[in-house]
């Protein structure tokens, strides 16, 4: 008995420090966003994270673009990776208190964090390409209605796909997931990390789109759309809620069509 409750104090202890570690993670990203916000008018943010959109990029504008992208995804995505990492932590914490072998947290954290960093990769690409056909306003918003309302229709589409649902599935059941993809070793820690990141980006990627629609520099709408893949992960009905917001964003991209039609 007295072994057991010690084995929990160690879990618990890791837990607190797995979380301290998501939370500040997640934290720095959002407070060098916000400062920025902070510190400069909307133009002069946009135009300092996203480079000159009058001029064509060099390698300085590409790093920083993806930079931006990279550091937006870490304040959007790691919070609601949170109980995917704890319970890695709970699990590999157990197994070392079976004699079993130990791989830090980080490792799996590691893997996730490399995918996005991918994603922001494509991101930036993708800006990139808006920004030479010259679709981009300076704050990186779509201005052509007609793309903008495409964009939403095919993420709200998307919110009630197999795929989505598959992907989605995988990221709300972290048990489920490490128990059928588990891996020995630093090197599986990371595979495991890639894959849960993997199924995080086919779950979230259009959701991602939008903001070339709603203000990639618009920090209310980044926060509103974290908040969302926040609920769909984390909350019972959590996938109820995000079939809703898809009909909510085909509605609006319908809406947007419309308009552009009928003016």
């Amino acid at each position: 008995m007295a072994e057991t409750t010690a084995v929990e104090a160690v879990l618990k202890h890791d837990r607190v420090i797995v979380l301290a570690g998501v939370v500040g993670l997640s934290g720095l990203a959002w407070a060098y966003l916000l400062t920025l916000a902070w510190r400069m008018p909307p133009q002069d943010m946009g135009m300092a994270m996203a480079m000159p959109h009058m001029q064509a990029w060099g390698t300085t504008e590409v790093f920083l673009t993806w930079v931006m992208w990279a550091v937006m995804m870490v304040a959007m995505m790691t919070p609601s990776a949170a109980p995917m990492i704890l319970t890695f932590a709970t699990i590999n914490r157990r197994r070392r208190a079976q004699q079993g072998p130990f791989v830090p947290t980080t490792v799996f954290a590691l893997g996730y964090l490399l995918v996005w960093s991918g994603f922001s990769a494509l991101a930036t690409v993708a800006q990139w390409g808006l920004h030479t056909a010259a679709l981009l306003s300076p704050m990186i918003v779509i201005t052509s209605p007609l793309v903008a309302g495409l964009l939403l229709i095919a993420a709200g589409l998307f919110q009630w796909t197999p795929l989505k649902f598959t992907c989605l599935t995988q990221c709300r059941s972290p048990l489920g997931f490490l128990m059928t993809e588990w891996r020995e070793g630093a090197w599986g820690a990371l595979v495991m990390g890639l894959r849960h990141g993997s199924y995080c980006v086919g779950c979230c990627w259009v959701l991602m789109a939008l903001l070339f629609v709603m203000g990639v520099m618009n920090l209310l709408w980044v926060a509103a759309i974290a908040a969302l893949i926040l609920v769909e992960k984390v909350l019972p009905r959590g996938e109820l809620v995000g079939r809703v917001a898809g009909g909510v964003l085909l509605l609006s991209g319908l809406v947007l069509l419309g308009q552009r039609w009928l003016t």
